[in-house]
């Protein structure tokens, strides 16, 4: 018998300043909302889904309210996302602020980092030829 936790899932959660303002961002990798609260905007969180892979973005004003000292130790995150390609990324993100040029890392991977509205950075990963 086995003491491992049976892990399900791991959500990363994006503390932001607007749902609304990080929308756009997230839907050019083919993140759509699934669920909001409240329904209507102004929003205070969003699960967003892209086939099996789940983030949730939520306020900081709402986290505040909800778990305090998470949301006064968070000031940003950083988020690395695994692609088929880079190419598509480059194309959509081409007005994104760029937080580490593209490169080639030492293990092969073609990547780029890009800052989203929230100021959460989030690297893009394409594996070598």
């Amino acid at each position: 018998m086995s003491d491992a936790m049976d892990v399900r899932s791991a959500t990363p959660i994006l503390l932001v300043d607007s749902i609304e303002s990080c929308l756009p961002f997230w839907d050019r990798v083919g993140f759509k909302p699934v669920m909001t609260v409240p329904e209507a905007s102004p929003f205070a969180f969003a699960i967003l889904q892209c086939g099996a892979i789940e983030l949730m973005l939520q306020t900081r004003i709402s986290a505040g309210a909800d778990v305090p000292a998470v949301a006064r130790a968070v000031q940003a995150s950083v988020l690395y996302v695994s692609v088929a390609s880079l190419a598509p990324v480059l194309a959509s993100f081409a007005d994104a602020p760029v937080a580490v040029a593209r490169r080639t890392t030492f293990y092969g991977a073609d990547e780029i980092f890009l800052q989203d509205p929230a100021g959460n950075i989030v690297g893009f990963a394409a594996p070598g030829e």
